[in-house]
Formats: C-alpha cells, sequence, structure tokens
C-alpha cells in the first residue's frame, strides 16, 4: 500500500494561504475519488477539496479555523494499490472559482424551547383522578380555570397552574401568577437558565471580525444624521407599484439608490477608495453600489455595477438577484468585490439612527433608517400652516474624515434630502 499528500493547492487568485473551514472526513474515515474533503478560505471565496484518489485517511492538517499555506499538506490518504509508493503531489489548480459557497455558520447555542406545559395544566374539565405518589395513594388532580394567555405565561415561567391559587372564582389570572412569582424565588421570569458555550470564530465570521477591527482600527469615522419626509416618495412608490406590467414591486431601497446616484457627481468625494499604503484616494466616475446583505452566515457585501445606468425596476430586480444570491452562496467573487459606496438598511429594523462601520477601502456609507409617522406643521396654502401626518426617515451617513470633511458630507446629504422630498425628480430625464 502506498501514501498520496494531498497538499493544498494554489487556487488561481494569487494567495499564499487559505482558512480551513470544515472538514467532511476525519483520520481513519475511508474516502472514494472525488469525495469532499474539506472546505476552504480565502480572501474571495470558499471552495470544496475534493480527494483525487480513493483510500483511508490517515492525517489531516489542523482544526477548522487554521490557516494553511498554498502547497502545504492537507490530508494524507493511504491508497489501496499494492505497488504503490509514497508520493506527494498537488492536484491541478481549480479553473475558476466560480462561486462563492456559503461558509459554515459558527456553532450556535442549543435553542432553550420553553417548557412544555405540565399536564395537569391542559387538562379538560371532564377530565377524571389519576393514580399518582410512590405511595401508591391515589391522587385527585384537580382541574385548573385559566385562560389561554394565562396558560401560556404560566408555561413560559414554567409554572404549574396547579401550585397557583386563584384569589377568587377558582379562575387562575395574571395576578395570581404575579402573586406566586413574589413568593416564589425559584421561578425566574426569564425561564430555564441556559448554559455558557464557547464557539469558535472561523470562516466568514472571522473574516468579518477582522474587516471590521481594521476598518475602526484605520478610519477615524464620524457620522451625521438628517431627518428627511418622505411622504411623498411613499405615495409615488406606492403609485408606481400599482401600474400594470411585469415589474418587480419597488422598496425603499432602489429608490434611495437612484437618488443618491444622482446626488452623486456633485460630491465626488464620496464616491471613492483610499489606498493607504500608496496614500492615494481614488474617484470614481461610475458608481458600483455595494448592498449590505444578512446571511445565515454573515455580513456579505454583493455589488450592483454601474447603478448610475439603472432604472428603478432593474436595481429592483439586482437587488433582490444579489441578496438571494448571497445568501444561498452562489454569488460570485465579483459580485462580491469592487463596490465604491455601500448602503445599509435594517428595513423595519433600521431604528431611529445608526452610526454604520465603513467597509473599507470605501470611504463613505449611507444607512436609512426606520419610517415612522409623525405630527408635523406644513403650509396651509394661505399663508399659514397646520399640522398634518406625515412618513419621515432619517438618513445616517459614515465618512471616513481622512478624506470628507464634515461640510462635504453634511451638504451631500441635503442634497440628497431635497432630492428624495421632490420625487418626481428621480423619473426625470
Amino acid at each position: 500500500m502506498g501514501k498520496f499528500t494531498f497538499n493544498l493547492p494554489d487556487i488561481g487568485e494569487g494567495i499564499a494561504e487559505a482558512e480551513i473551514v470544515a472538514w467532511h472526513v476525519k483520520v481513519g474515515d475511508r474516502v472514494q475519488e472525488d469525495d469532499k474533503i474539506a472546505d476552504v478560505m480565502t480572501d474571495k471565496a470558499t471552495v470544496e477539496m475534493e480527494s483525487p484518489v480513493s483510500g483511508v485517511v490517515v492525517s489531516i492538517a489542523g482544526a477548522e479555523g487554521d490557516m494553511l499555506a498554498i502547497g502545504a499538506p492537507l490530508v494524507v490518504i493511504e491508497t489501496d494499490g499494492a505497488d504503490e509508493v509514497e508520493v506527494a503531489a498537488a492536484p491541478e489548480p481549480a479553473a475558476e472559482p466560480a462561486q462563492t459557497a456559503p461558509a459554515p455558520e459558527p456553532a450556535r447555542a442549543e435553542r432553550v424551547e420553553a417548557p412544555s406545559l405540565p399536564a395537569v395544566a391542559v387538562q379538560s374539565a371532564e377530565e377524571k383522578s389519576s393514580p399518582s405518589t410512590s405511595s401508591g395513594r391515589a391522587v385527585a388532580v384537580a382541574k385548573v380555570l385559566a385562560s389561554p394567555a394565562v396558560r401560556a405565561r404560566a408555561a413560559e415561567l414554567g409554572i404549574d397552574l396547579a401550585q397557583v391559587k386563584p384569589a377568587e372564582d377558582g379562575r387562575v389570572r395574571h395576578a395570581d401568577l404575579d402573586a406566586f412569582l413574589s413568593y416564589n424565588g425559584a421561578y425566574r421570569a426569564g425561564g430555564k437558565p441556559r448554559g455558557d458555550e464557547a464557539v469558535k470564530v472561523i470562516g466568514l465570521r472571522r473574516r468579518i471580525a477582522e474587516n471590521m477591527a481594521a476598518s475602526k482600527r484605520n478610519i477615524p469615522h464620524f457620522s451625521y444624521v438628517e431627518e428627511c419626509d418622505v411622504t411623498a416618495l411613499e405615495a409615488m412608490r406606492a403609485q408606481l407599484n400599482a401600474m400594470p406590467g411585469d415589474r418587480p414591486r419597488l422598496t425603499m431601497l432602489p429608490l434611495l439608490i437612484a437618488a443618491i446616484c444622482r446626488t452623486l457627481p456633485d460630491y465626488p468625494m464620496l464616491n471613492a477608495r483610499y489606498d493607504d499604503d500608496a496614500n492615494v484616494v481614488t474617484r470614481h466616475g461610475a458608481v458600483h453600489m455595494g448592498m449590505a446583505t444578512q446571511t445565515d452566515g454573515g455580513l456579505m457585501v454583493p455589488v450592483i455595477r454601474d447603478a448610475q445606468d439603472k432604472n428603478l425596476w432593474q436595481l429592483a430586480r439586482e437587488i433582490t438577484r444579489l441578496a438571494e444570491a448571497a445568501r444561498n452562496g452562489t454569488a460570485t467573487s465579483a459580485e462580491l468585490s469592487g463596490s465604491t459606496l455601500t448602503v445599509t438598511s435594517l428595513g423595519p429594523l433600521g431604528g431611529v439612527a445608526t452610526t454604520p462601520v465603513i467597509n473599507r477601502p470605501e470611504v463613505a456609507i449611507i444607512g436609512p433608517n426606520r419610517i415612522v409617522e409623525r405630527p408635523m406643521f406644513v403650509p396651509d396654502g394661505m399663508g399659514g400652516e397646520r399640522i398634518e401626518k406625515r412618513k419621515l426617515m432619517n438618513i445616517s451617513i459614515s465618512c471616513d474624515h481622512r478624506v470628507v470633511d464634515g461640510w462635504d458630507a453634511a451638504s451631500f446629504v441635503q442634497a440628497l434630502k431635497r432630492l428624495i422630498e421632490t420625487p418626481v425628480a428621480l423619473l426625470a430625464d
């Protein structure tokens, strides 16, 4: 029998090392040719390594999360051929890491389910006594009268309703639960405690951590927030979505991206990338809009190429396509790199204001926040004012103070606000 050493190949990106993010085999496993061995991650892609031979795995390079140099042994496989000799060979470089496979999700803490409702708490009025106790005596199981809401709360708290004494008419109410809790310190509103768990930070989550740390360490951030009246913009969006035809539904995001692209030509310092090593700022003519997207593996930023040349419906289609590709792991390396400005939106979870972290080496990131309705003073058309319900949204921007001055950032946001509050201009040539 011989041994075959499978060296980590050059994946074709000019990299020096890769991270082991998942093992599909362990020592002692038998593998067939083309079986998956491991997933390794470079700066741009996660690539599946496949066995070039059949045999038994006798050693592996390291644990998940370890970095491995290109050309270093990944696994050693004992082959089946009687005449084979020990060899060290690297497979052919992968033709092209066309797709980014999803990085394995870090181990999550085990979900702790709410405790099941005790049997006595769900008995019907027709239920009869049942035997219990180790002494063999029959113990009557009394029915407990309580509303579904009280039962659900008791289950969440882990309270046996049979132990709760009703204050009146035999029905357990929320006040009775409160009284029970006040006299029984063993019960906690949080339910059963969950134990500590150490989760190793590897794969995409480690890349995110490294990138965020580098961004905050190297970039002097400053943030600016402005309130915009989006009542007219929301009305126009509703009208466009009501139009007949095979068009994608418009959300706020394509409207905001279109407005940003219209505003940027007057503020080129915001659509830029800063090379720290060369001390060179490149102001880009085209807008390659990064779109922060939450995935199961962590935050990814797919890129809408030449966003300035797309209409609202083309932007909507690209937003949907790229978000789905990022979430299911089919986004290519090209679709995940090269952004010149990023927009990050949490939708209904957007909060009042945000201070987003810049997607280095870009110099700015824009974050729309939650739309809220509030009473506002508006002109009444007769020289006075009246109070009217309006839809308002704050826009946050974080900038690299080495490149962008506060005046420039504020001027850009004010120009963006004027366009958002006069949305018909978005449809003008």
